[in-house]
């Protein structure tokens, strides 16, 4: 744990909070003696990172307009870009998992990994506040940062944000209708509703990728080609 703190730059007063971040769901249930897993943490992490972003982006690129700035902040906090920032710091070296998920390649899963960066941004920033949290999520940023654009082409639940937006009273959420499999090869079906009619529903490995492909059903079935 002290070899993480040091590679992440920020000591934790309450190394609970760092024990938590790194549990995946399979070792909290293996454990069973309340033992928690990261999910929430993820789920904190998640709102964290995309306001420091969007408050960054915000403030450094005040010449590019909504949509852009909505396009490079989905490729900034996509499972993609997550994924690698979690190997630069070998996050996956200190996760804490089940032995189904250890022997099945779970240390390098990309969909582990992005969850298990959502988390420790929680952590630290509920050990820390704001500012930790910032700075720890700052020291990722890419220094070509407008090129990240061109890497949302296939986030389809962006597009479908800027499709419905042009309809203010209209709200897209995303809900988690089943999960299936061991922890170590889940699967999720996503519905993604618009103004609670189901308008989309996906299947992937992780919340994240079955989100994205219920987004992506939703664009077809309104005629948009970019979703082909």
């Amino acid at each position: 744990m002290t070899e993480l703190e040091e590679s992440i730059k920020y000591t934790f007063k309450d190394k609970k909070l760092l024990h938590e971040a790194l549990s995946h769901s399979s070792y909290a249930n293996e454990c069973r003696r309340n033992r928690r897993s990261n999910e929430r943490l993820e789920f904190l992490g998640d709102s964290v990172l995309s306001i420091v972003v969007s408050q960054y982006l915000f403030e450094h690129f005040s010449h590019l307009p909504e949509g852009e700035l909505t396009k490079i902040r989905a490729s900034l906090v996509c499972e993609k870009s997550l994924h690698i920032f979690a190997q630069k710091i070998n996050l996956g070296k200190y996760l804490l998992l089940g032995k189904g998920e250890e022997n099945t390649g779970g240390r390098e899963r990309a969909s582990i990994l992005a969850d298990a960066f959502e988390a420790l941004i929680a952590a630290i920033f509920l050990d820390g506040g704001l500012e930790a949290a910032r700075t720890h999520i700052l020291r990722f940023i890419p220094e070509d940062i407008e090129a990240q654009k061109n890497a949302a082409f296939s986030d389809y639940k962006t597009i479908l944000q800027e499709v419905i937006q042009q309809n203010p009273e209209e709200k897209v959420e995303y809900v988690i209708a089943d999960q299936t499999g061991p922890d170590h090869n889940k699967a999720f079906t996503v519905n993604v509703c618009l103004n609670s009619n189901v308008i989309g529903v996906g299947v992937g490995r992780s919340k994240k990728e079955a989100e994205q492909m219920a987004a992506k059903e939703a664009l077809k079935l309104m005629g948009y080609n970019e979703a082909q």
